[in-house]
């Protein structure tokens, strides 16, 4: 998957999307209306999750593409050794509490026996045509404890009607609904703005509020992923990069839908916006491979458990969560290559967090203005710090937007500054020069309200 990928739709189409929303991404007029936008149980549930795994398979996987142009023979997906409870395995013990599979890309091949088209597994050798790759996929992920999430391109270079918007939008939400009935809870429902051509030759205008409303309806506690949300944001790259700032607030009508463009649309993906009147975190994705689909020559190439480490700093750690794509083999296994680097991010992980010098600390908050707070934590032995940990109770709403926080090996020693930054959310994760430390001091220097505490961990590596 790649930026280019994202399709647009015109600005009159782009004003008519946003209005039609608002009955459905905005709470009722009889409700009160918060102060500052919070999240739901689902959005909290989501971002507490903090790690997912991307699965891109289907026919691409055997052509050797990224993207199929929908003339694929439905006879070349035969995954004869497909394990979805070997994904699951894999995951769960590298950290993961989710996983998304693209049940259908932009050439149109279904990972499930549609009723809407024969361009699915039930054309195919797999399982000698009674196969469902969905369903092992959503029982392998429950086997496990993980959320099931999916991914139903709006773009389908197969299907004849698409070009044809209201036929097409017919047949994309009788796709969509069989996806959110057939196969029980679904965690995350993932949408891109992708609009290129079909196989007529013309472009589709996507029905975006009924999309929304059908997931809502089917799924009611289900986020939906997209440039424009509703519930969960794009992060504006596909470098698992998030903003610093990073602010789970958008305003709304600067990405009203997917695919759109503008000057403030990148940087509303990436930084979020303090005056936000909806709550939309970001979500950033980016795979272990330089492709989407498996290709055997990029074997080699797979991201090195440092990296993906780096990777969830900058995505976890910057107030996002990491969607890391592995995709499956021909053969419908995780390459060993790609298992082996996440379960060394998963141990170099747990490593950092076993060595937490605040464990048995005693903190002291205190108010320092009203838009300002300072905590300040005693450690029970001298200890050497790399990383600080700092945590928002974001229940509450995203309140923190400039802090600093410094160390020093005595009551009697002056005070060293080890990190400064704005934004802090579900997490912030700041890499800091090796310091000897007895105490430490957060200072919350600027928050849009008298900031509650924020949780404080140090570890020494």
């Amino acid at each position: 998957m790649t930026l280019t990928r994202r399709g647009f739709l015109g600005a009159s189409a782009g004003a008519a999307v946003a209005q039609a929303l608002r009955p459905v991404l905005r709470a009722s007029a009889s409700a009160p209306a918060p102060i500052r936008p919070v999240p739901s149980p689902s959005q909290l549930a989501w971002q507490r999750d903090e790690l997912a795994l991307f699965l891109h398979f289907g026919v691409n996987t055997f052509t050797d593409r990224e993207w199929g142009d929908g003339k694929e023979s439905p006879a070349i997906f035969d995954p004869h050794q497909l394990d979805a409870r070997q994904w699951a395995r894999a995951a769960r013990a590298a950290g993961f509490r989710a996983m998304i599979l693209t049940a259908k890309h932009h050439d149109g091949f279904c990972l499930w026996p549609t009723n809407t088209t024969n361009h699915s597994v039930a054309s195919s050798p797999f399982r000698n045509g009674r196969g469902d790759v969905v369903r092992e996929f959503v029982d392998a992920c429950r086997a496990q404890g993980l959320e099931p999430g999916l991914y139903l391109s709006p773009w389908d270079r197969h299907e004849p009607r698409y070009g044809d918007s209201p036929a097409y939008n017919d047949f994309y939400c009788d796709q969509l609904t069989e996806l959110l009935t057939r196969y029980g809870r679904i965690r995350e429902v993932w949408f891109d703005g992708a609009n290129g051509e079909g196989p007529n030759g013309k472009k589709q205008s996507y029905d975006w509020p009924r999309v929304w409303a059908l997931v809502r309806k089917l799924q009611p506690d289900a986020v939906m992923f997209s440039d424009a949300g509703p519930d969960v944001r794009w992060i504006g790259n596909e470098r698992g990069i998030a903003g610093d700032p990073n602010w789970s607030t958008v305003d709304p009508d600067a990405v009203a839908y997917p695919g759109a463009t503008g000057p403030r649309v990148i940087p509303m993906l990436q930084h979020g916006d303090p005056s936000g009147s909806v709550w939309r975190p970001g979500e950033s994705d980016v795979s272990i491979r330089p492709g989407w689909f498996y290709h055997p020559a990029e074997d080699g190439r797979v991201k090195s458990s440092e990296e993906l480490v780096a990777l969830y700093f900058s995505s976890v750690g910057r107030n996002s969560k990491l969607l890391l794509n592995v995709p499956p083999t021909r053969e419908g296994l995780l390459h060993e290559t790609d298992v082996s680097h996440l379960a060394g991010m998963h141990a170099a992980l747990e490593r950092m967090r076993a060595s937490d010098v605040t464990r048995h600390a005693r903190i002291r908050w205190q108010s320092a203005g009203p838009r300002s707070a300072a905590g300040t934590i005693e450690l029970p032995h001298t200890a050497t710090v790399t990383v600080a940990d700092l945590r928002e109770e974001i229940a509450g709403g995203q309140i923190v937007a400039q802090y600093t926080l410094e160390g020093r090996a005595s009551a009697e020693a002056p005070w060293q500054t080890l990190s400064r930054g704005t934004t802090i959310g579900h997490c912030k994760l700041d890499r800091v020069d090796p310091a000897t430390i007895r105490e430490a001091r957060l200072t919350v220097n600027d928050a849009l309200e008298p900031p509650p505490p924020v949780g404080v961990r140090l570890y020494a590596g």
